[in-house]
């Protein structure tokens, strides 16, 4: 699948950073220290219950699909022999995880809208992966990395912009 080391290396830098983001955004909703983490510990199991009370909460609903796009589309690069089912097994997993450490920690809402969403997010990448590798078979990996690239080098900007402004 890839065609150099070095391409190999820069996806997985690329996924790396990725993940460390997804990481910081959805369990610790951006914090830069303890005292800013939320201190709520509860479970929402009525699906969409809140998404299409307000502008906000559609918003979240496409936030958090997007946000799992990557993963879907990283699965899909470095697990590519894997079956369909597991790659999505994969991508409800973690986002399971991350809703479990939120109610475990007691440090945001643990919601079913968020597990169908980030679900439906990763399954997006693997299909956004599957239709860019047959239009771009040669190339398909270097056009991840790049766009992966420059929307991390966007988001560490403007989060550094917001860590300043904040400061």
């Amino acid at each position: 699948m890839f065609q150099s080391k070095k391409q190999k290396i820069t996806s997985h830098i690329v996924f790396c950073v990725y993940f460390a983001l997804l990481v910081w955004l959805v369990v610790f909703k951006f914090a830069t220290s303890p005292s800013q983490l939320p201190s709520i510990q509860s479970i929402n199991l009525i699906p969409y219950y809140y998404a299409f009370n307000t502008i906000a909460h559609l918003k979240q609903v496409i936030y958090n699909i997007i946000v799992f796009v990557p993963l879907g589309v990283y699965i899909q690069i470095f697990k590519n022999e894997w079956k369909i089912i597991t790659k999505c097994a994969a991508v409800f997993l973690t986002s399971f995880l991350f809703e479990a450490v939120q109610y475990i920690f007691a440090i945001g809402v643990s919601d079913i809208t968020d597990i169908i969403d980030n679900t439906a997010g990763g399954i997006i990448g693997i299909i956004i992966f599957v239709i860019i590798r047959k239009i771009a078979p040669k190339k398909y990996i270097s056009i991840f990395n790049t766009l992966g690239i420059l929307v991390e080098i966007t988001a560490i900007g403007m989060l550094a912009l917001l860590l300043i402004a904040n400061g």
